[in-house]
């Protein structure tokens, strides 16, 4: 869970540090005091869109960190496979300059935004003010239900994507047919000139030295046989004038010690110049002039350079011309092949419906689990008598995301036929209903294994008030049980729930350039902020005497099995145990005692 967040020169934060508790914790503060600005902060350090509007203005850069612990398993082994590092606390730093670049750490090491966020997705489930916006949406609703019902979209995205590839090359061909054949017969053509000639890898190199050779075999058994009689032959030949030479200082050479370098020199050259003498005169015996074989290699290079030039390639291109030649070929034999194309096609439309039949069948299971638990929820929300109804129309074609559509239907009291929900829900009803939607669907994942240990609210209380708003107050503490929950709120009856209060406020600061401050709040600092937001004033008699009586009606409920209150009670029983679970849904734990 989010033990810690610290905040240096973000928006118009200076500095602020702020410790969490566990269970649940509210964020407090009059409006425009900046109470969603630490939501923002968060978002940020957990990889969302950074910019130079982040900075505070005369600063140089912002910076963000958080720390969570205890971590799971399932973080330690992504951290550990990411090489991050598994020691305890996680600690995420984020910092964006005033140019709006901006840099990641994670337990130190530097990261990209991409890592921070799938981090951060594994760590903390946050809720806009603005959540029930994303009712009214067909993609939106969908993505709801498939998240309740543990439903990985990726394998029916993988199918329909294979299907639509398959049906394209298949189109293709089709429209293609005549196109394609005219190819056909162009490649076909061409390499059959070039299996002709059949142009090997190394040939065109080995053909030219050939050439040369034979091209040239006079000159070179002329030059053999003069170098030849100057090496040996002639009388006067250098091998002779060696041996002479030799001869002369060997006479002498036992007189005169210095002489017995030059000596061994010259001794050496006769001896070499013997070698060259034998290389030469092999040469003559096998260099022939072979007339018809260079009239040979005289065709063989002609026809290399006709087709180079009809192809307009070099020679050396040929051999491997030829080879992709070949592959094109084979690629349009393949695309001309319709019955084979369709065969994918059936194939992978196969593949896709049984993906998507799963699919089905997962929804269907699903829905009417997750529209009891909201009409539960919604009963207690001050829509009593209202029904949710989850459908699953089919669809008249498959579509990318399956066989049948989702939509959310809605009765607002006993007796009337649940309706599309944007249709028949007021703005204050859509908040209340998207309230019990984000709470039933955090439960299931929490049941699951699969949601984050950190659940944040951001005003998704707004449009709701009078004797409804305690009861969200009980759900948030509810949620608190199992996992971590901090709320931005407006409504006393709801931060009267919290284990931990924190106000934000605003101050000007130098300059006439204003700040947020922020600050835990505990006896009767709490109850002087309880009474300010319950509207009397933070100094009203009436107003913190009501503020007492709500924490202290929280204290007496905390951990009590009591019934929930009837409706006209509740205004005063805030905080309440919560209603029966769900058929199949684990009962709430105790609560633990308030720090």
């Amino acid at each position: 869970m989010l033990k810690r967040l610290a905040l240096r020169d973000f928006v118009i934060v200076t500095s602020l540090e702020v410790e969490f508790t566990g269970g649940f914790a509210v964020l407090t503060g009059e409006t425009g005091a900046g109470k969603s600005i630490l939501i923002d902060a968060l978002q940020l350090a957990l990889g969302g869109r950074g910019d130079a509007s982040a900075v505070r203005e005369g600063a140089a850069r912002a910076e963000i960190s958080a720390e969570f612990e205890p971590l799971g398993p399932a973080l330690l082994a992504w951290l550990d496979e990411a090489g991050f590092g598994i020691e305890e606390p996680l600690l995420l730093r984020r910092t964006v300059d005033a140019q709006g670049k901006s840099r990641a750490w994670i337990n130190g090491s530097a990261a990209t935004v991409a890592q921070l966020r799938e981090l951060g997705e594994r760590l903390v489930d946050i809720h806009g003010q603005h959540a029930w916006q994303s009712l009214t949406r067909p993609a939106a609703v969908r993505a709801l239900l498939d998240g309740y019902a543990g439903i990985d979209p990726a394998p029916l995205a993988t199918a329909w994507s294979a299907w639509r590839h398959a049906l394209a090359a298949l189109e293709a061909a089709r429209s293609r047919g005549e196109e394609v054949e005219r190819e056909r017969e162009r490649l076909t053509w061409q390499i059959g000139e070039l299996d002709r000639l059949a142009p090997g890898t190394d040939e065109w190199a080995t053909l030219n030295a050939e050439h040369q050779r034979l091209a040239h075999g006079q000159a070179i058994l002329d030059a053999v046989q003069a170098a030849l009689e100057l090496t040996r032959e002639a009388e006067d030949s250098a091998s002779a004038l060696t041996a002479r030479a030799v001869d002369a200082l060997a006479e002498v050479a036992a007189y005169d010690s210095t002489l017995a370098s030059a000596l061994e020199v010259l001794r050496d050259a006769q001896a070499q110049l013997d070698d060259a003498a034998h290389s030469l005169q092999a040469a003559l015996r096998h260099t022939e002039l072979e007339p018809e074989r260079l009239a040979e290699l005289d065709a063989r290079l002609s026809a290399w350079l006709g087709l180079a030039r009809r192809f307009r390639r070099s020679p050396e291109e040929l051999p491997a011309t030829r080879q992709a030649w070949r592959a094109e070929l084979q690629a349009l034999e393949a695309a001309a092949d319709l019955e084979g194309l369709q065969r994918q096609a059936d194939a992978a439309r196969q593949r896709f419906l049984a993906e998507a039949a799963q699919v089905s069948a997962a929804r269907r299971a699903a829905a009417p689990a997750w529209s009891a638990a909201i009409t539960q929820a919604m009963q207690a929300l001050g829509m009593a008598g209202g029904r949710f109804e989850i459908a699953l129309p089919a669809l008249e074609t498959p579509q990318a995301h399956g066989l049948e559509s989702v939509e959310f239907l809605v009765a607002g009291h006993a007796g009337s036929t649940p309706r599309p929900l944007a249709k028949v829900a007021s703005g204050g009803e859509l908040s209340r209903i998207a309230l019990a939607v984000a709470v039933t669907a955090c439960e299931r994942r929490h049941a699951q294994g699969g949601s984050a240990a950190t659940l944040i609210f951001d005003e998704v209380d707004a449009g709701v008030g009078g004797t409804v708003a305690d009861t969200v107050g009980r759900l948030m503490r509810r949620l608190g049980q199992e996992r971590q929950v901090l709320a931005v709120t407006h409504l006393a009856q709801v931060a009267a729930c919290a284990d931990q209060h924190l106000v934000v406020s605003k101050e000007a600061g130098a300059q006439g350039r204003t700040t947020s401050q922020l600050q835990p709040v505990e006896g009767e600092a709490r109850v002087a902020e309880l009474a300010r937001m319950l509207g009397g004033g933070a100094h009203s008699p009436s107003g913190l005497a009501h503020a007492r009586e709500m924490l202290a009606s929280v204290e007496n409920q905390v951990g009590a099995a009591a019934p929930v209150p009837s409706a006209p009670d509740r205004a005063t029983h805030a905080c309440s145990p919560p209603p029966a679970a769900p058929s199949g849904a684990p009962a709430p734990r105790p609560r633990r005692p308030s720090s």
